[in-house]
């Protein structure tokens, strides 16, 4: 596996980098956001870890650069900051997950691994509802013969909602697909969920994606 490890904390990023060398990763670093933003577009990683905090470009604006450049490589976010605003920031931006400064490198590792199999694509499956399609291979949707680029998490949230087509998945079953049995938030899958129908709905005439309040979510057209 390889990752892009963004910091501009000496010691933080040679603990980080030494850790997941000895865990079989391979490990290019970037100290500041210019550079890291340069090397994620230009390189092939399987997972960036970003700190919030950077030099030169602050981790939010890289990671919105990054999903406007059509890079979906998924995303773990570094930061200070505890607060719900933080984060939901951070997943409004392009984020897929957030660690929260000082952690555990176990749980660092078990974080960058759950991101790299949710990328993992299942050989030649493409899902279709109504006239959207996405492809498990390329990470691409398409509707109505246009190509519409997704994050790994919104991928993720697409292709469980259109398996389940066209009954409600809870919420709470999404959240566990997404972020295992402890992780995440209501609030967070509701971010991720916006910035989806951001792409897959309001360009076009008919709403696929809709809320069930109060129980989930659902995709098809009526």
């Amino acid at each position: 596996m390889k990752v892009l490890l963004v910091e501009d904390e000496q010691d933080i990023a040679t603990n980080i980098w030494d850790f997941l060398e000895r865990r079989g990763c391979v490990v290019d670093h970037a100290a500041d956001g210019s550079q890291g933003l340069m090397r994620a577009i230009e390189g092939e990683f399987d997972v960036i870890v970003l700190d919030l905090g950077l030099p030169r470009l602050d981790g939010l604006t890289l990671c919105r650069r990054l999903r406007a450049a059509g890079r979906s490589m998924p995303v773990l976010m570094l930061t200070a900051r505890d607060t719900l605003e933080d984060s939901l920031s951070g997943f409004a931006h392009g984020t897929d997950d957030y660690l929260v400064k000082p952690f555990a490198m176990r749980e660092l590792e078990v974080r960058i691994r759950a991101l790299h199999r949710r990328r993992q694509p299942a050989p030649g499956a493409t899902l279709r509802v109504e006239d959207l399609s996405y492809s498990l291979r390329s990470m691409l949707a398409e509707r109505a013969g246009r190509s519409i680029a997704l994050t790994v998490t919104h991928g993720h949230i697409l292709s469980v909602l259109m398996r389940e087509s066209p009954s409600v998945v809870r919420r709470e079953a999404l959240m566990r697909k997404l972020w295992g049995e402890e992780g995440g938030s209501f609030a967070a899958l509701h971010t991720h969920v916006c910035a989806l129908r951001s792409l897959i709905d309001r360009p076009f005439d008919t709403a696929l994606l809709h809320t069930v309040h109060g129980v989930g979510y659902r995709l098809g057209a009526t």
